[in-house]
């Protein structure tokens, strides 16, 4: 008996020990790491981060190279949010000094969206090392795609260290940007969720010149390790910082592709400033349990419908007690994201057609919101019926024939 319970629990070790050696995703600055950054040695470093750049031990990449004895760090760039992340959407940033370090911090989200000359004098190479929520409205690549244009000016080194696409690399969706649509929130022809990681969708920029780069320009990607386009964020092992205010959780990132389009009409509340920011839909004048039952008869993989009132504690609906339903999804993997979305605004408008969801009274909003989706299409076409089935084939455009010319610039399968 004694040998069996020695052989049980040996046994037993060994799969404990196995599962705490099973492969995890590395990011790319711990790749570069490993490699003890010797690609930057004897080299000035400008660093484009912010607060979601961290290491598995959630040390920051900032610390990590200003305290490297072989890495001279001798500038600081921050995106929208700035460089600590706690500023909101829109929010200018204004350039300042890294209290930790003494380093200048540029804002790319101020004066300027783009390094100045004055910015990038004094470096020889500039590292990328944001996480992103691969959605195109999403600001950060925005800050990416301009910054390569910089270096490229300038003649300065560009490197990536990649890290995942919280929604993975599989689901495409949303029309690539129309033109007379492009601006700081759809910089760039490809979908609304893109299924690229930060490194391959700057490789694509330069190749496919989407973006202004010399012909010997090119991008450096420090690649991650043990990644899949079949993960999502919650399997990587990877720990999340807040990528904004509104992004709390990596879960977030397929919520704000369920009502963040609808947000910008500043009609029906998306959650923000509740305290589930895109988990929810709602307004003040909706029946919580009808849109909960018109929203579940549609079936949609992945994702149900509880019926709920919020209260808002600040922007636009604060103190406001807004009635709608809690989205949960039960599988990341089969909801359909963007069919959602619009599925939300068709049910807004059946239980209750005052909801000027579309009409003129929110044309004020019709440029962001067009803007945000890559045309104007896909409004005036839906504003017809409140049909998700009447856009489905302007929202899926051009999508099929981004999904096949990208998968060139696959860095991982």
């Amino acid at each position: 008996m004694k040998i069996l319970c020695v052989l049980i629990g040996l046994l037993l070790a060994a799969s404990i020990s196995g599962n705490a050696q099973a492969p995890k995703v590395k990011s790319g600055l711990e790749v570069a790491q490993a490699r003890n950054f010797d690609f930057l040695k004897g080299k000035r470093v400008g660093l484009i981060t912010n607060q979601t750049a961290v290491n598995s031990d959630l040390v920051s990449v900032v610390d990590i190279l200003y305290t490297h004895p072989d890495v001279n760090l001798v500038a600081l760039f921050g995106p929208e949010h700035g460089v600590r992340g706690i500023e909101l959407a829109g929010e200018k940033v204004d350039s300042s000094t890294d209290l930790q370090t003494g380093l200048p911090v540029h804002s790319l989200y101020g004066k300027t969206r783009k390094p100045t000359p004055e910015m990038m004098q004094g470096i020889d190479v500039l590292v990328y090392d944001i996480q992103d929520i691969g959605v195109r409205s999403y600001t950060y690549i925005s800050t990416m795609g301009n910054a390569m244009e910089a270096a490229s000016e300038h003649g300065i080194d560009f490197v990536v260290f990649d890290r995942p696409n919280p929604i993975g690399g599989n689901y495409v969706s949303g029309t690539p940007t129309n033109d007379g649509f492009y601006s700081f929130v759809s910089a760039f022809p490809i979908p609304y969720v893109y299924g690229l990681t930060p490194g391959e969708l700057a490789v694509m920029l330069v190749k496919e010149k989407i973006i202004k780069v010399k012909p010997e320009f090119k991008v450096d990607v420090i690649p991650l390790e043990n990644w899949t386009r079949y993960m999502t964020f919650m399997e990587t092992g990877l720990p999340w910082v807040p990528s904004s205010p509104h992004i709390p959780h990596p879960e977030t990132a397929f919520y704000y592709v369920l009502t963040g389009v609808f947000g910008e009409l500043q009609v029906l509340s998306e959650g923000v400033g509740t305290t589930i920011p895109f988990e929810f839909a709602g307004h003040t004048d909706l029946n919580p349990m009808a849109f909960a039952d018109y929203l579940n008869k549609k079936n949609y993989p992945g994702v149900k419908f509880r019926p709920t009132a919020m209260k808002a504690y600040y922007g636009r609906d604060k103190d406001k007690y807004l009635y709608g339903v809690q989205l949960v999804i039960t599988d990341f993997k089969k909801v359909p994201l963007l069919e959602v979305q619009f599925g939300i605004m068709e049910a807004a408008h059946a239980i209750n057609a005052d909801l000027t969801i579309l009409d003129e009274s929110t044309a004020k909003r019709h440029r962001m919101f067009d803007m945000v989706i890559g045309t104007d299409k896909i409004r005036e076409r839906f504003r017809e019926n409140y049909k998700y089935d009447d856009v489905k084939d302007l929202l899926e455009k051009g999508v099929p024939e981004f999904k096949e010319k990208s998968k060139q610039y696959w860095l991982y399968n």
